[in-house]
């Protein structure tokens, strides 16, 4: 049973109605005509990362893709899968993460280990100094029978929030802002310290209702002849609020389990009033299996199954979860 929306500044820490990690929060600032998403992601991310036994400068960014990868999948409402995709020249050359509805994500990032050592060692480690210069891909599959949508953005030295948002204003057409963050905690246990990795972001986009509001210049079909940025507009200022509110997150914010959405809404919008409504559990599931992978074996030519089979057998690795599968050749003559 979905519960009725529930004001944030109703609720207390603990209670019912408090996602926590790994959910999605879909928001709403009726007065700012202002919708958008939060996310805390804990476990799941932490799943993911020690998985692959990620270096640092690596997890950090792909936590970041697995961020933006849960904010815009978690909107969709129909069957399929969201893609997030980079391919670049840095020593990290490919980041990939995908949300299958309804809940599930998977991700993993290829890099140059030598590359990537000679970058640190130089303090060229930024996100953006390692990604380098290339493509990000968003990508939409709503399945076979469907054309998948792309829209695609240059990888051009800025920071995924400012690809991310140049991805909107160009493929959308929509007024977006987005924040990301990530975190590397260190815990003290009964055994030792252990790392735990944290993340967290929140979207907010401008879709006003009022017919005034709708003519601004700066959504599309709107009056006047400004850059459709979504930056500015002199006939309201409800957008450029919500900009400003924005800019005030701390990065500690995003990622503070003691905090989570919706007290972090709370302190952005209480002034107008925030409602939030109940998440989409976010979870570290892979799509991969036996029989799919058999499949795609079975297309095989005789000379590639050949060149697969290494003693005896054919192994395949999933990128993503690491499950280790085996075939016998003879399976596919």
């Amino acid at each position: 049973m979905v519960s009725e929306p529930v004001s944030a500044e109703e609720l207390q820490l603990g209670e019912f109605g408090f996602a926590g990690d790994d959910h999605v929060v879909p928001f709403d600032v009726e007065p700012l005509d202002v919708r958008g998403r939060a996310v805390q992601l804990g476990p799941m991310l932490d799943q993911i990362l020690a998985r692959h036994t990620y270096p640092e400068p690596v997890a950090r960014l792909l936590a970041e893709i697995i961020v933006l990868t849960a904010l815009l999948g978690s909107a969709l409402k129909f069957d399929g899968k969201f893609i997030v995709q980079t391919r670049s020249d840095g020593p990290v050359d490919m980041l990939v993460a995908d949300f299958s509805t309804p809940s599930a994500v998977r991700a993993y990032a290829r890099f140059d280990e030598e590359k990537l050592a000679v970058a640190v060692a130089a303090g060229n480690d930024t996100p953006e100094a390692l990604l380098g210069a290339g493509v990000l891909a968003l990508t939409v599959d709503q399945g076979s029978d469907m054309q998948r949508y792309q829209g695609v953005v240059p990888l051009d030295g800025s920071t995924l929030e400012d690809v991310a948002r140049t991805y909107f204003r160009q493929s959308e057409q929509i007024p977006t802002e987005v924040r990301l963050g990530v975190a590397k905690m260190v815990l003290p246990g009964a055994e030792g310290s252990h790392e735990h990795w944290r993340a967290g972001g929140m979207l907010v986009q401008f879709l006003p209702t009022s017919p005034e509001r709708m003519r601004m210049s700066d959504l599309p079909g709107g009056d006047g002849d400004e850059e459709n940025d979504g930056s500015t507009h002199p006939d309201d200022d409800a957008w450029q609020e919500a900009l400003v509110l924005m800019a005030t997150i701390e990065m500690t914010e995003l990622v503070d389990p003691t905090i989570g959405a919706e007290r972090l809404l709370y302190r952005l919008f209480h002034e107008h009033g925030v409602r939030v409504y109940p998440g989409t559990t976010i979870l570290d599931e892979c799509s991969c299996s036996r029989e799919k992978i058999r499949t795609i074996l079975e297309g095989f030519t005789p000379e590639e199954v050949a060149d697969s089979t290494e003693n005896g057998v054919i192994h395949v690795t999933c990128e993503f979860c690491s499950t280790a599968y085996e075939f016998d050749p003879a399976d596919f003559d």
